[in-house]
């Protein structure tokens, strides 16, 4: 059997190992077949400023991210029945072309041209869980620290757009939710009433002192200031014989939560300066769905999938009340090609009303009107996403995926010319 192992092993560098550092001499491979999966996975992302936005001289931006993960099945190694652990650590670097050039200082870009960028560029804990299935695998408890966005709201992410990549509900509802790579305290039941339905109910930790630099590797509860419970329920039918997957999702936060634009009588608190009303909880709902349309005959994986997605959020305490994307994937788009893909979304991200009307009280109480002015607010409305991106498959473990991206209104603000950014996104797995 070594003898096996050792003549498929994958060598480094090889163009059909799914590692960049091969198998090590079989070695790898046999470790999982015994449990223990390792992992290193790399993404970095580029982007230029090639016309408009903010501040108008081109520049370059590059951010990265590594992960360094083990995955332990512990039926094969413990035999525990359905049982298993994954430990994953993130570090992030880099600088934000969002940040330097496309969005208003005073403001900001409402998504961000690099995904990969946020939440501290710093080491974390990003994954450290336990979960065990019951009755054939029906029922399913998983608890530990991980992000929200794990399990609810799941969507790809080889969009380099921010809107465009992931779970959605944490792009807008940020000050809650936290995606990948915070994790948090908590626990999902989720269970199978059929192959092809489930449901599942969450209850996780809310605690804003995880996204401090510096806190990355904190255990503790201290600073928590309430609880998010979410619950989706997910369809994943086969349309004429095609894969397809739909969530339904609603969260609620028990932390309390500032009003945008009321103060504690229920005045308006840019005019009388007193503290915002305070809410005794804060929720989102959120719709998606992803559909394959076509497959080659040669091969069901390649062919079209359409996506969508949209997002409500409490309108009375979010800076983002709705955002909606639709976008169109096409993987396998020739035959000398069928591992690379060609991908076009759009995203709409739309400011709550209050927000901008509270803006306005302000540079009227301030006797500003001159948008150049360093003391305006600026009036935010609806920011635009649009990224279209071809997938090059170079090997087995290195995707590059060179994109052009267009935001309209960075921020919300017409008085912010329209960007357009050429990026390249890098996957690699080691």
């Amino acid at each position: 059997m070594a003898v096996t192992t050792q003549t498929h092993a994958h060598d480094a560098f090889s163009a059909t190992s799914p590692w960049m550092s091969g198998d090590w001499g079989g070695t790898r491979t046999d470790l999982i077949e015994k449990g223990y999966d390792f992992t290193i996975d790399y993404a970095g992302e580029a982007a230029s400023n090639i016309q408009g936005g903010y501040d108008k001289s081109t520049t370059a931006r590059y951010s990265d991210q590594f992960a360094f993960g083990m995955h332990l099945d512990l039926e094969k190694i413990l035999g525990w029945s359905d049982a298993e652990f994954k430990l994953t650590v993130t570090e992030r670097s880099g600088r934000s072309l969002s940040a330097d050039r496309i969005g208003d200082p005073r403001a900001g870009q409402l998504s961000a041209v690099q995904e990969v960028y946020g939440r501290g560029q710093t080491w974390r804990l990003t994954q450290m869980w336990f979960k065990q299935q019951y009755f054939d695998k029906s029922l399913s408890v998983k608890f530990g620290r991980y992000g929200i966005g794990e399990d609810f709201g799941v969507a790809p992410c080889d969009f380099m757009n921010l809107a465009l990549c992931g779970p959605q509900v944490a792009n807008w509802a940020g000050d809650v939710w936290f995606n990948w790579p915070v994790s948090q305290w908590g626990m999902t039941v989720k269970y199978n009433f059929m192959p092809d339905l489930f449901l599942q109910v969450g209850a996780f930790e809310q605690n804003p002192s995880y996204l401090e630099t510096g806190n990355g590797f904190k255990l503790s509860g201290s600073g928590t200031k309430g609880a998010i419970i979410p619950a989706e329920l997910v369809w994943s039918p086969k349309v004429n014989g095609l894969p397809g997957e739909y969530r339904l999702g609603y969260f609620y936060s028990t932390a309390k939560a500032n009003d945008i634009y009321e103060d504690v009588n229920g005045q308006s608190q840019a005019l009388t300066g007193n503290d915002f009303k305070r809410h005794s909880s804060k929720h989102s709902a959120w719709l998606s769905f992803q559909q394959q349309l076509t497959a080659d005959s040669s091969d069901a994986s390649r062919g079209l999938t359409l996506f969508a997605s949209a997002t409500i959020h409490d309108k009375a305490a979010s800076l983002i009340d709705n955002s909606q994307q639709i976008g169109i994937v096409y993987k396998g788009p020739f035959d000398a090609r069928p591992k690379d893909d060609i991908g076009l979304g759009i995203n709409r991200i739309h400011v709550n009303d209050d927000v901008r009307k509270r803006a306005e009280e302000l540079n009227a109480l301030n006797g500003v009107s001159d948008y150049d002015n360093p003391a305006f607010n600026p009036l935010r409305r609806t920011e635009y996403n649009a990224e279209l991106y071809y997938g090059y498959k170079a090997t087995n473990w290195l995707t590059l995926r060179p994109n052009l991206q267009y935001v309209k209104s960075p921020g919300g603000i017409h008085q912010v010319d329209d960007a357009v950014v050429a990026g390249l996104k890098i996957q690699a797995s080691f």
